[in-house]
């Protein structure tokens, strides 16, 4: 049994019919989601982490300038509001909270920063304490971070951003020092108009594998854990090559078992299903599997791997698929849950 917290989109500018953040308690046997709670008057609550304790979650609040706290009752997994914060920049989309707990990590994408906002004792947030911008392509202007992705040793964060009009498509590293700032160990540009987007990484802490949306690909790179530097190895469309239309890879995710990885097509409307190579890393795609919805922006698996779940923003609906244990390959499991306009799903034990 789990609880599920899914984000959403809510706004007209988004063309969102998302009504808040809603929490489900989710029997993955029988794949049966009871809405419990549902925290409305919220905007865009999308992204969402927890705290290493598992007692608090934060959101972003998409488009806007603030991150939000709540505490989980650990018994029926509801949330309760603790505060909201500055993000540091406009339209937040991603966050994650260091190992020792004391800090949480905002990427803002239009403020073209990654603020680091200090976790107080009773898990509400502080406004942030440093920023570190990604520079763009002239004076004042900056790239588009999408992410702030902790390594498996917790000690270096991984920043992919965007060009768009003002900056450059890149992959940023950066060493977390003891106070919570950032010290960038490596920045590696991606072709033009690739525009990184996510990475994940395997469990060694070696192979990161990074979708481009733009690019409709896949980037893997090895990453040096002493230097904190990435060496780019190999890149795969994330899109069949009889497709000949228009694509945006969206999500990226490893199975918890590190021999597939996961990548998500809008537009195509497609999971795109690989191999990971244990020896190398280099990936072989599989095959793809149809999302049965529109916009697929997320994926995510069950804890226990045998489930993997698409979240699909514009058919307002969450699509469970059984994964090939052999070829890591996901079908349709018989089970749609819908919620409008969902962005982002974790899950809590």
């Amino acid at each position: 049994m789990s609880f599920a917290y899914v984000g959403c989109r809510t706004t007209k500018e988004r063309n969102a019919r998302g009504k808040g953040l809603k929490v489900y308690r989710v029997d993955h046997k029988t794949i049966e989601w009871q809405e419990i709670q549902l925290v409305g008057n919220i905007e865009n609550p999308s992204y969402q982490c927890f705290d290493r304790s598992g007692n608090f979650l934060y959101t972003v609040h998409g488009d806007k300038d603030f991150v939000s706290a709540y505490r989980i009752d650990r018994v029926t997994g509801k949330l309760k509001f603790l505060n909201s914060a500055k993000a540091g920049g406009k339209n937040p989309v991603f966050l994650s909270v260091d190992k020792t707990n004391r800090y949480c990590f905002v990427a803002t994408l239009q403020g073209g920063k990654v603020s680091t906002l200090v976790r107080n004792d009773d898990g509400s947030l502080s406004d942030p304490i440093h920023e570190t911008v990604i520079p763009g392509n002239g004076e004042g202007a900056v790239s588009l971070p999408h992410q702030c992705i902790l390594d498996r040793s917790q000690s270096f964060l991984f920043v992919p951003a965007q060009g768009r009009a003002t900056g450059f498509g890149q992959t940023n590293v950066f060493r977390i020092e003891a106070d919570g700032s950032l010290t960038l160990t490596c920045r590696v540009p991606s072709r033009k108009l690739d525009e990184p987007r996510h990475v994940a990484i395997h469990g060694n802490n070696h192979y990161v594998y990074q979708v481009n949306e733009k690019g409709n690909n896949v980037t893997f790179s090895y990453f040096d854990e002493k230097t904190g530097t990435l060496a780019p190895k190999q890149i795969l469309p994330s899109l069949p090559d009889t497709y000949t239309g228009e694509g945006q890879a969206s999500e990226i995710i490893l199975h918890p078992n590190n021999r597939f990885v996961y990548c998500s097509n809008r537009i195509h409307d497609s999971i795109a299903t690989y191999s990971v190579n244990p020896f190398t890393g280099y990936l072989h795609c599989v095959g793809f599997t149809e999302t049965l919805g529109k916009t697929p922006r997320f994926l995510t698996t069950d804890p226990a791997g045998e489930l993997l779940y698409a979240a699909n923003e514009d058919s307002d609906t969450i699509v469970a698929f059984r994964i090939d244990p052999e070829t890591g390959i996901p079908r349709y499991a018989g089970r749609t849950i819908q919620t409008e306009s969902p962005v982002c799903i974790i899950f809590s034990e």
